[in-house]
């Protein structure tokens, strides 16, 4: 073979070499480039054939990575949506609450109070709603009304019942008996109906039906009161309905005297009104269980406490989170509970019935009833209050001024 044919030969099978827009061929740079001196044309195709296979178990295998991980990012997604379903249901159980601030009402001059004679106290919300289970949140009445103020330095508690039939502003310029505004609008309503008409500052609150006052009470292993004759027949009457309700068994009291009660007897307990000094004396009553529980829970260990809490936490409503309140139950031992009373003051309140609205209780000056108020829980004996104060205390004797009351 000539030079000239040996060369053409070679041109011929030469590879053209992949560039990204280069045309530049060089001889000097043969080795860049993949050669295929097998000039055999019969095992080509087996040669693209053989790698047609193995692309073929690339893409087999390929796809069942691809399958795996599917796999397992569905189970990786479905364990991520177990969880978020029990978040969420147990966070619907614990009957924790965010409270709309921007709904609840504090006076004014009130505001002014708190870096004044009313630093250093907390105040909380007592509500007692007729209901067995469930219905906490509103659409129910709350039959029990209570403000718990702590004075955080001292460690003092003093207790005060709002009567439930008293002739308030609802917190929305219609006047009716006060517990209506926890069944119209909540806690929130209801807050707000305490804090327009005593001049309070309150933005916490604790809900509790029949199953969780007696189940907190036999928690702690019951509470000792002092039964009399007029009550035991009322207070078995009482523990049997709400025992039916929550389909529990239940223990009558045969005897009198101080006793160690259970969570149904004292629950019973704390509903009796047939008896003299009715609804006034029902809410004594009231604050009489609050404060043999208080006694109870400073008997036990702060890790009880914390367990009660949490067992309990489900069948209450409340603003404060579980360990809010188990941080107050760590120093329960520290608080005590010095003083209780009722509002409105005997000396300012007058019963009876006001047209439609039925039999109330009637704080015949409201403005007495608040500067009394302020001077039981903050020590203030020179409270002057506000002006939305006075402006309901004027309401209400317009309204009532032209009934027979006693």
């Amino acid at each position: 073979m000539t030079k000239k044919s040996r060369d053409a030969y070679e041109e011929k099978r030469r590879p053209v070499k992949k560039s990204s827009g280069s045309s530049h061929k060089s001889s000097s740079a043969k080795h860049d480039y993949d050669y295929d001196y097998d000039d055999d044309i019969e095992r080509r195709p087996k040669k693209k054939k053989s790698s047609g296979k193995k692309s073929n178990k690339k893409a087999q295998a390929k796809k069942k990575r691809r399958r795996i991980i599917l796999f397992i990012l569905e189970i990786f997604v479905l364990v991520i949506m177990v969880m978020v379903l029990y978040i969420v249901l147990k966070g619907e159980k614990t009957g924790k609450v965010e409270l709309k601030e921007e709904e609840i009402i504090i006076n004014d001059t009130v505001k002014e109070k708190e870096e004044t004679t009313m630093k250093g106290y907390r105040n909380i919300a007592l509500f007692g709603v007729d209901s067995t289970t469930g219905a906490l949140t509103k659409n129910t009445r709350s039959d029990t009304i209570m403000i718990a103020s702590i004075n955080l330095d001292t460690g003092e508690c003093k207790l005060v019942s709002v009567y439930r039939d008293t002739y308030l502003n609802l917190s929305n310029d219609t006047y009716n008996k006060c517990n209506a505004a926890y069944a119209k609008g909540g806690p929130e309503m209801a807050i707000s109906m305490l804090n327009m008409n005593l001049d309070m500052n309150i933005t916490d609150f604790i809900t509790v039906g029949f199953a969780g006052l007696t189940d907190t009470i036999d928690a702690l292993g019951g509470v000792y009161i002092e039964v009399d004759s007029s009550e035991i027949s009322h207070l078995n009457n009482y523990q049997l309905c709400i025992a039916e309700d929550l389909k529990r068994s239940y223990t009558p009291v045969t005897d009198t005297g101080y006793q160690l009660l259970d969570g149904l007897q004292a629950t019973g307990y704390c509903r009796i009104r047939y008896t003299a000094g009715d609804d006034f004396k029902r809410a004594e009553r009231q604050r009489e269980v609050l404060s043999a529980v208080a006694d109870q829970a400073k008997k036990a260990s702060p890790a009880a406490l914390g367990q009660i809490a949490g067992n309990v936490f489900e069948e209450v409503y409340t603003s404060l989170d579980l360990t809010e309140i188990v941080e107050l139950l760590a120093d329960v031992a520290n608080y005590n509970i010095t003083e209780t009373g009722g509002f409105p003051y005997e000396d300012y309140r007058k019963t009876g019935t006001i047209g439609t609205k039925g039999s109330c209780v009637v704080p015949v000056d409201l403005e007495q009833n608040v500067k009394w108020l302020h001077q039981f829980l903050f020590n203030d004996y020179e409270y002057e209050p506000s002006g939305m104060v006075k402006e309901c205390s004027e309401k209400i004797k317009a309204d009532t001024g032209s009934y027979q009351l006693h």
